[in-house]
């Protein structure tokens, strides 16, 4: 008996039961391949999740695999790390997880100041509806990555002027009360050895701030800001000299050797003050040598640093002065001379061997003040003060320049030199 496409899905008999239960099977296991596709998708996520925080946690800061890469000078695999993020990753899984992790890779290695991290899994996720249909399992898989640059590790030499010129007030508020207080109108607070009272003292006593007294605190404050941009132990360290105590003997003068730790460094910055002379005009006031100040603490820091490693430290040296030389050139002076005495702008010249070592010079001009009311600025000083500046610059190294005008702090240009420093980009090699 013939029987048309239409009357057979027309009939209401037993022959809709057939096809109802032919069609449910292919639905059901559709629908169950969807939920166990979607368990899997889950179960995925959680792992890369894991594999994330594996890669991650493994290069954080202070983790065991960052402090032992940056406690060696040698490329290649971190094993230390690679067992903390296995740890990692294992901590991460959700509690009481079925499915099961049957391979897991981790690759952590370090390339100079960089280290990267790989986590590479694959685990197989039990099924549910799809075991009528032979399949067990689905398999997953998933890869996480993560790099992490250990920064530069710097050695801050303090080059601090503390000669004579740097007893003059710190603003023109404060070299005005010392020449309204003083029957020479001397703006410098000499700081003489005799015993009596002396302008040093009148300016404490005035609350008069010296230039000297606003570098100290400024250079106590870095402590903070060094300990702040650190990211690890020991990623900086500060020592501090000033050009003497004494005119008696002027050589580098070691207030705080070399140091991380940046307490003893602030603490030992209280003895940052202006140098003494024996007596008024004492070796005819010549008490300014940049010329030998650079050529001495060349033999201290001898060469330069990659900064990749704690052992190979990019070595700074922050020079905070105002620029002029005082000393007694005679002839091979670059300006007029009062006999043997020499008083020019800084001879950039010194500044070159250090920075061919490697050696990178950062230059804070604290700009010399006019003093419009002394006969000494005005027939030595005033002719060319205009080229300190460029001098100075020329001194430091590339970018590594700051001036502070007269209407600026101190402190605040040195903290703007110092991010400027740790923030400069350089060149791998």
């Amino acid at each position: 008996m013939y029987v048309s496409l239409a009357q057979y899905f027309g009939d209401r008999s037993g022959n809709f039961a057939t096809t109802t239960a032919l069609l449910a099977l292919p639905l059901l296991g559709t629908i169950g391949m969807a939920i166990d596709v979607g368990y899997a998708i889950e179960q995925r996520s959680a792992l890369l999740a894991a594999a994330d925080a594996a890669a991650i946690g493994a290069l954080s800061t202070q983790s065991v695999g960052v402090l032992a890469a940056i406690n060696t000078s040698e490329n290649g695999t971190i094993a230390v790390a690679e067992k903390d993020a296995r740890k990692l990753f294992e901590g991460q899984l959700p509690s009481g997880m079925v499915t099961k992790v049957t391979d897991l890779s981790v690759d952590i290695t370090k390339k100079d100041d960089t280290m990267n991290s790989v986590v590479t899994f694959k685990a197989q996720v039990p099924t549910s509806f799809l075991r009528l249909l032979n399949h067990d399992t689905i398999e997953v898989t998933g890869t996480a990555t993560a790099t992490y640059n250990t920064g530069t590790f710097m050695d801050f030499y303090m080059l601090l002027d503390n000669t004579p010129s740097m007893g003059v007030g710190a603003t023109m508020a404060d070299i005005d009360k010392m020449e309204r207080n003083t029957s020479d109108k001397c703006a410098f607070a000499c700081h003489e050895e005799i015993k009596g009272y002396d302008y040093y003292d009148l300016a404490k006593d005035l609350g008069v701030a010296m230039r000297i007294d606003v570098v100290r605190e400024a250079v106590q404050q870095l402590t903070y800001s060094a300990t702040d941009a650190a990211r690890y132990p020991n990623q900086y360290r500060m020592g501090i000299y000033t050009f003497g105590s004494t005119m008696r003997d002027m050589k580098l003068d070691e207030i705080s050797k070399l140091s991380s730790d940046m307490d003893a460094v602030r603490k030992a910055a209280d003895a940052i003050d202006l140098m003494t002379t024996p007596k008024h005009h004492y070796k005819n006031d010549q008490g300014t040598d940049l010329d030998n100040a650079f050529k001495n603490l060349e033999k201290i820091i001898k060469k330069g640093g990659s900064g990749k490693t704690k052992m190979n430290p990019e070595k700074v040296i922050f020079f905070v002065s105002d620029g002029l030389t005082d000393t007694p050139k005679g002839s091979s002076c670059t300006k007029k001379t009062a006999g043997e005495r020499c008083q020019e702008p800084i001879d950039y010249s010194v500044c070159e061997p250090l920075k061919k070592k490697g050696i990178k010079i950062a230059a804070l001009y604290t700009t010399y003040l006019p003093l419009p009311h002394d006969w000494w600025y005005n027939n030595w000083i005033k002719p060319f003060q205009s080229e300190i500046a460029d001098r100075m610059r020329a001194c430091a190294s590339p970018g590594l320049y700051f001036e502070v005008s007269p209407t600026e702090g101190i402190a605040e240009a040195m903290e703007a030199l110092f991010q400027k420093v740790i923030g400069t980009p350089r060149l791998a090699s």
